[in-house]
């Protein structure tokens, strides 16, 4: 009587176990395995996040998290940078039942990430975490720029808001501080966006214009004595300013050492006059003017400048 198969179960007795394709899967999980802690590794770097017991497995970077919630603004931010971390090191879709696990809203881990970010240089400034000195002012700083808190953190001020300021103010003081810094901000680009219009609409309007434009004798001649007149002040004040400046150095430098810069002083001015001195020959002018009412016109023109 012939032996009926078994239909359930397919029995390979000629198929030898494959060692080979075995140690290739086995290979390959190996190396997804290390990208994996890689990857995860990485980013504990990059935030400063100190792995638990060096040791990249979710359930110990878990049990970190939860401990951290206990604690101060410190602990707070490791317990951004321990999420970062953990979303990491999880699979797909296994991140989200781990913060239920924590107890941690989804909007909530992402305000913790946020202050791990924007906040990852105060490892170094223990001030600035101090004066923060709890959760909710942590998470009511995230509205500054990162400028706003470099500069907050090198210089313990920033705008109107100051260190003191963070460490003295409750919660909803510091809200209040912060949206009216925001606005302060935001009115001081307007204006910077409105000159900025000006600017351009006036070139735009000088842009329009010929460039050939024909003036009248007298303008053109009132123009042109604008334009040097703009140029002689400047020498003035150059010489009223800084070469006066210059020449009392030297008498201070004389009164502490006894070193005599008088015919250095003379010899220059002596050079200075003799350049206005070529300038007058070159051009025929006189020497000395008849009257004074001829700086008069002078005094007008620098008004008109």
């Amino acid at each position: 009587m012939a032996r009926i198969a078994n239909k359930g179960v397919a029995l390979v007795e000629d198929a030898p176990l494959n060692s080979d394709v075995l140690l290739a899967q086995h290979n390959q999980v190996a190396m997804m395995n290390e990208e994996q802690e890689t990857r995860v590794r990485a980013v504990a770097d990059q935030l400063g996040y100190q792995l638990p017991a060096d040791c990249t497995d979710p359930d110990l970077i878990q049990r970190d998290i939860a401990a951290n919630m206990r604690r101060s603004v410190e602990a707070c931010l490791e317990v951004g940078r321990g999420l970062v971390v953990l979303k990491t090191a999880c699979d797909h879709g296994q991140f989200l039942p781990r913060l239920e696990m924590l107890g941690i809203e989804h909007s909530v881990a992402k305000r913790f990430i946020q202050s791990a970010t924007k906040f990852s240089c105060l490892g170094s400034n223990p001030a600035l975490t101090k004066a923060l000195g709890n959760q909710s002012k942590l998470f009511e700083m995230l509205v500054l720029d990162d400028e706003e808190i470099q500069e907050l953190e090198l210089t313990g001020q920033t705008g109107e808001l100051s260190l003191d300021d963070v460490a003295t103010m409750s919660v909803k003081e510091l809200r209040k501080a912060l949206r009216e810094t925001r606005e302060d901000k935001a009115a001081q680009g307007r204006v910077l966006a409105d000159k900025n219009a000006r600017i351009d609409e006036l070139a735009t309007k000088l842009a329009k214009q010929p460039l050939v434009q024909v003036l009248a004798p007298d303008e053109e001649a009132k123009q042109l004595r604008q334009e040097v007149c703009l140029m002689a002040f400047e020498v003035e004040a150059l010489l009223l300013g800084k070469v006066r400046e210059g020449f009392n150095k030297l008498v201070e430098h004389n009164t502490s050492t006894g070193m005599d810069h008088q015919l250095f002083k003379a010899g220059l001015v002596a050079h200075l006059d003799a350049v206005l001195g070529g300038i007058r020959m070159e051009f025929g002018l006189p020497a000395e003017l008849d009257s004074a009412a001829d700086f008069g016109w002078l005094n007008q023109q620098a008004q008109e400048s």
